[in-house]
Formats: C-alpha cells, structure tokens, sequence
C-alpha cells in the first residue's frame, strides 16, 4: 500500500482514532526522550547545570531588584516636607501654622522643631557646641516638618505640596526628604533594564546549548532517522522526540536555576536581616515564589522547545539538501 493511500486512510478515520493516535504518537516520543536523558544521567546534569547557571543569574537578579522595589514602595509612605521659616517668624507663629497645616487633608501630621530646639539640635550633630554657646542670638529658623497622609505621598503630590508652601511669605526653604528615595528607584530601573539586557543574552546562550545538543543527537541516529524516512516518517514524527528532548533539558535547567536562587537567597538571608536590624527595618529577602517558580519552568522549557526546533529544522532542511528527497508532514 503507498504512502499516500495510507494517509487518506488515516484521514479520512474518525477523529477521535486520530486524536488517540496524535496523543499516543507524542506520549512514546515523551517517553523516549525521557528514556534517553535518564540514560545518559552525567550528560543530561551537564547540561542542565549550564543551563541552570544562565537561568539563575538573571532569576536572582530579578528576585533582588523586587525585593528593592518593595521596600521603596513601604518607604513611599515615610516621604515628608521640611519647611525652613523665616528666621523673624516667632515660634508661636510657626505653631499656629502647623496647626493650620494640620486641618489640610492631605497632611497627617506637622512636628515643630522651635527654634531653641533645632539650635540643640544643631549644637550636638555638628560638634561645635562650644562655638555656638558663644553666640549672641539664635541664627537658627523654626522649621515644620510635615507628613503627607499615604494617599497624598507620591512624588507628584509631594512635589506639588512643597511648591505650594513655597510661596508663602513664612517659610524660607522648602526641603522634600525623599531625594534618595528617588535616586533609588532610579538605580533600580536602571538595574532592572541591565538584567533585562543579560537575561537575553544567557537566554541566547541556552538556545545555542540547547540547539547543539540536539544537533549532536541527530547527528548520532543520522542512520536510524534516513531509515524512518525512507519507510514514509515525517518531518513532524522524526522531529517530536527531539524538541521534547530540548524543552525537557529546559525543564530540567529551570528546576536547577530554581534550586540554586533559593539557596543563594537562604545564604544571604541572615546579612541582609542583620544588616536591617541596624537600621531599625524588618526587611527581608523574599523568594521567587510560586508564580516565579513556574515562570522560570515556562520559560526554561519553551527556550529548550525553540533551540530544539531550530536546530532540528535546520539539519532536516540540510539532509534534505544532501539527499535530494522531500518529506511533507
């Protein structure tokens, strides 16, 4: 019987014979290339170690900068004004207008540093009590320093509140207390486009460990696949067990990127506690989680699927070159 009355069998059997011999078809090809990486065990953790390590750098790096993104959002809320008055606004003058800031929505709180208080103030940061003990007068200005409420706290609200009392005759200088704030979001997107730009580029190097594993796999049953061929295979049933031998290796990569972020994160877990506890913070590192987790199993799979198809599709295209024959799925 040709090839070709035996494929109008096949299409014209009801579907569901051909949906169990489509699932059958992939189940045997899963199997096998399950079959031969259990098989050759050193090759296969070889593999899956290079692509683990090209996984795990970038994972980890993303795991931190959330980790950072997330304390700058908690530190959001801490963002304050400190108004510097004039230095002829009378204390009791500085306290009717903190009071009078106080009644705005958008303020929570106003503290009031008099103007005895911050020269104290000034007086042990700086070290030069002696010298300021022998002043005349106070030089020093009352200052507010006041709270947004949470929901008044980002930047453009901040901004807009601080212009705002600008203009107003009392105060001298206005002072946002979130200038590092900023600059730490701007590293951390500046970081966050760095990784992104690494994480393409390991992400090719998988592709290349991938696609050369498989091609060396093909290379090895050149003889076995001319016979499949000869005996009517298509390209779709010699190339099934080689791309799920690549997305398994990607797999099986993910898994050891995933082992390997968790317990560099464990490590560094008591320095970064200890570190925070020094400056008064319950900050933690916090892991890739479950969503992360199987973010990094999708994506160590389908970049094993693509190297495999690439490389798959280019040695069919060159033995067909060399044969002169033309397989059709």
């Amino acid at each position: 019987m040709s090839l070709r009355r035996k494929r109008s069998r096949i299409q014209g059997a009801p579907a569901r014979w051909r949906a169990d011999a489509w699932l059958t078809g992939h189940a045997r090809a899963f199997l096998f290339s399950l079959g031969q990486l259990v098989r050759a065990p050193a090759n296969t953790l070889m593999t899956a170690a290079v692509i683990g390590i090209a996984l795990a750098l970038p994972a980890g790096l993303l795991v931190l900068l959330e980790d950072l993104r997330d304390l700058g959002r908690g530190l959001d809320t801490e963002a304050q004004v400190s108004l510097f008055l004039q230095p002829t606004v009378p204390d009791e003058s500085a306290r009717r207008l903190a009071s009078e800031l106080e009644r705005r929505r958008d303020v929570a709180r106003v503290e009031v540093i008099d103007r005895l208080a911050a020269l104290a103030e000034y007086s042990r940061a700086s070290g030069f009590g002696e010298a300021v003990a022998l002043l005349d007068e106070n030089p020093l200005p009352a200052v507010l320093v006041v709270h947004p409420r949470a929901d008044a706290s980002t930047a453009a609200a901040v901004e807009a509140f601080a212009a705002a009392m600008e203009r107003r005759p009392e105060v001298a200088v206005t002072q946002v207390d979130r200038a590092w704030l900023q600059r730490l979001h701007a590293m951390t997107a500046l970081a966050r486009q760095a990784v992104l730009v690494l994480a393409v580029l390991l992400g090719v190097a998988v592709l290349l460990v991938v696609g050369n594993t498989i091609r060396l796999g093909i290379a090895n049953r050149r003889a076995e696949i001319d016979i499949a061929q000869l005996v009517g295979a298509t390209d779709a049933f010699v190339r099934r067990p080689f791309l799920y031998h690549g997305a398994l290796l990607g797999v099986f990569g993910a898994l050891m990127a995933w082992v390997t972020v968790v317990a560099s994160l464990l490590a560094l877990q008591g320095p970064v506690s200890r570190l925070a506890s020094l400056y008064g913070s319950g900050f933690s590192l916090g892991g890739p989680g479950l969503a992360g987790a199987l973010l990094l199993l999708l994506t160590g799979g389908g970049l094993g699927l693509l190297g495999a198809w690439v490389a798959v599709a280019h040695q069919l295209a060159s033995l067909r070159r060399r044969t002169g024959s033309w397989f059709v799925e």
